[in-house]
C-alpha cells in the first residue's frame, strides 16, 4: 500500500534522496520533470500552446525544466517566471539560465507589473507557482494570478498540488486563492488532502508519476495514512482447505429491517451469503419473515415478538459475529432493544445505519460495544456521533479520536472510504464510484463486513477487504449498467466476481 506522509515529511525524503543515492538537487529536479514531460506529452500533442506560470521556488524549477524539455520535443510555450523579491530557489535559478535562449520558449521574469497573457480554450497553463510546502493561504498579486487562471477557459496541469492548496488541512484557506486544476501530476505519493470531497473542484484528476524518491527512505518513514492497493487486498484472503464445510466460515447474526424496509435486510444478508459465510441467521420483525425467506432462501429467519419492529434483544453465543442496524427505524422499543443488546454481546458487532443514529443519542454506549467492533458511517451518521464539522479533514480527526477512545473500528463510508482503527491508523479505499451514491450501499457493506468477521478474520483486516471488495464489485457494476442506473443490488450481483478477481 502506498504512505501519505504529512507535507512537512516529504521535503525530509527529498534530501534523503539526495543523500543517500546519491544525486545533486538540480538531477533529482530534471528527473522530477522528466516524469512530468512523458506524462503530459501522452496526452497532448505539439501542437497545444502551453501558457506555464512559475513561482520562484522549486516547483517554478520543475516547471521551468518542464519547459525546456517540452521545447525540445518540439512544442511551443509562453513562460511566466515570478521573481518579484529578486530570490529564486539555486534550482529554481538554474533552470532559468538554461531556459534562456531555447528555442521555441518565450520567457517572461515578471519582478513588478504583470501583465497577463490571454488564455483561451486552446491554452493548456502549467502552473508551478507554489508546491507542497505551503502553509499559509495565497494573497496578494499570487492570489490574483490565481484567480486570473480560474477565470479561463483554459485546462490547468498543476505540478505536485494545485498552487494554494495545503497538503492537509485547508481549514483556513481562502478558496478563491486555489488553483482549479483539471489536472494534477502528483510527485511520487498522494497528499492527503487529494482525498477530501470539498477538495475534489481544486485537484481534479491526478495522476501518480513516479520520481525515484529512496524507497528505504519511504519504507523508514512512519505515517498513520495509506492508500489501499490491489495487491495488498489479495493477500489478506485466507485459503480454503480441499475438506472444508460450513461450519469452518462461522455463523453470524444479522438485526435488520422494519415494517416498509425489509429491502435493507435482504441486500445486506445476500452480500453476507456471496462473501462467504458459513450459515446466516436474520432476526427480523414477524412482518418481514416472509420477505426474507423466500428472497434470500440460504439465509435463516430469527422472528422478533413484534409484528412490525426489533423489541427483544437475542441470545448471540452461537455467533461469530452480529449485523445490527439496516433499516431498523427509530421506534422507542427499537432504541431500548439496542442498548439491551449491546449490554448482553460479547460477540465482535457491525453497527450501522438506524442502529448509529440511535447511539448518536446515547453516545456513551459505544464505547461499551464489544471488543472488536466495526462502525460503518456515512459522514451525516458520523456527525451524530461526534458533532457537527467543518469539513472532511475536521471529520477524519473526529472519527480518529472516537476510534481511539471507544476502541472500535470505523469504516467512514464515502469516495475513499477511510478505515479508522483504534490506534489512529487511516487507510483509504481507492475503489467504488458515483453510481454507489444509492439507498442500500451501506447495507450491502454491512453485509460483506459481517460474513468476513464470522469466518475469524482479524477486526482491521475485515474491514478493509470489506471496503476494498465493496468497492470492487461496485466498480464491476459500473462497467455494466453506468451510473445512472446502478442500484445496491446490482453490487450484491457482482461480488461473486470481486472476489473471484482477487483470489486470481
Amino acid at each position: 500500500m502506498k504512505k501519505i506522509f504529512p507535507t512537512t515529511r516529504i521535503k525530509g525524503l527529498d534530501t534523503y534522496t539526495i543523500e543517500n543515492e546519491p544525486i545533486a538537487s538540480i538531477d533529482l529536479m530534471e528527473r522530477v520533470s522528466q516524469a512530468l514531460v512523458r506524462s503530459i506529452s501522452e496526452r497532448w500533442n505539439s501542437d497545444t500552446p502551453f501558457m506555464v506560470f512559475a513561482g520562484p521556488g522549486n516547483n517554478g524549477g520543475d516547471a521551468l525544466a518542464v519547459s525546456r524539455l517540452l521545447a525540445e520535443k518540439g512544442y511551443k510555450l509562453e513562460v511566466y517566471l515570478f521573481n518579484t523579491k529578486g530570490s529564486l530557489s539555486p534550482d529554481c535559478e538554474i533552470n532559468k539560465e538554461r531556459l534562456v535562449n531555447v528555442a521555441g520558449v518565450d520567457l517572461h521574469e515578471v519582478t513588478s507589473q504583470f501583465v497577463p497573457p490571454m488564455l483561451t480554450e486552446e491554452h493548456i497553463v502549467i502552473d508551478g507557482l507554489f508546491g507542497s510546502g505551503l502553509n499559509k493561504a495565497l494573497s496578494g498579486g499570487f492570489a490574483a494570478v490565481v484567480k486570473y487562471i480560474n477565470a479561463s477557459s483554459a485546462k490547468v496541469i498543476s505540478i505536485d498540488i494545485p498552487s494554494g492548496l495545503m497538503g492537509e488541512d485547508n481549514t483556513y484557506n481562502v478558496q478563491a486563492n486555489i488553483i482549479r486544476a483539471d489536472l494534477t501530476l502528483s510527485l511520487q505519493l498522494p497528499k492527503l488532502s487529494f482525498l477530501f470531497a470539498e477538495n475534489e473542484a481544486y485537484v481534479g484528476e491526478w495522476e501518480l508519476l513516479d520520481i525515484g524518491l529512496s524507497e528505504e527512505g519511504i519504507k523508514d518513514t512512519e505515517t498513520d495514512f495509506y492508500l489501499l492497493e490491489n495487491e495488498d487486498m489479495s493477500e489478506l484472503l485466507k485459503p480454503r482447505d480441499k475438506f472444508a464445510h460450513k461450519g469452518n466460515f462461522g455463523r453470524a447474526l444479522l438485526i435488520a429491517g422494519s415494517q416498509g424496509m425489509a429491502g435493507a435486510s435482504v441486500l445486506a444478508a445476500r452480500a453476507c451469503l456471496r462473501s462467504g459465510v458459513g450459515l446466516l441467521t436474520v432476526h427480523v420483525p414477524f412482518c418481514n419473515n416472509f420477505i426474507v425467506q423466500t428472497s434470500v432462501p440460504e439465509a435463516m429467519t430469527e422472528l422478533d415478538i413484534s409484528e412490525i419492529c426489533f423489541t427483544l434483544p437475542t441470545d448471540t453465543d452461537d455467533y461469530q459475529a452480529v449485523g445490527i442496524g439496516p433499516g431498523l427505524g427509530r421506534f422507542i422499543e427499537t432504541e431500548s432493544a439496542l442498548f439491551e443488546q449491546i449490554d448482553s454481546c460479547q460477540t465482535p458487532m457491525v453497527v450501522d445505519a438506524d442502529a448509529l443514529n440511535i447511539l448518536g443519542e446515547r453516545r456513551s454506549y459505544i464505547g461499551r460495544l464489544p471488543k472488536g467492533s466495526i462502525l460503518t458511517p456515512h459522514p451525516k451518521e458520523l456527525e451524530r456521533l461526534v458533532g457537527k464539522c467543518q469539513n472532511s479533514y475536521e471529520r477524519l480527526m473526529k472519527a480518529r479520536e472516537l476510534a481511539k477512545t471507544a476502541g472500535v473500528h470505523i469504516i467512514l463510508k464515502g469516495a475513499y472510504s477511510a478505515v479508522i482503527t483504534p490506534e489512529g491508523k487511516c487507510y483509504f479505499n481507492p475503489t467504488g464510484n458515483p453510481g454507489m451514491a444509492t439507498g442500500g450501499s451501506g447495507d450491502v457493506l454491512t453485509g460483506v463486513t459481517l460474513a468476513l468477521l464470522a469466518q475469524g478474520y482479524k477486526t482491521e483486516i475485515a474491514a478493509l477487504l470489506a471496503t476494498y471488495v465493496h468497492g470492487l464489485a461496485g466498480d464491476i457494476a459500473c462497467k455494466k449498467q453506468g451510473t445512472i442506473s446502478m442500484t445496491a443490488g446490482d453490487i450484491v450481483s457482482c461480488l461473486p466476481l470481486a472476489w473471484r478477481m482477487l483470489e486470481e
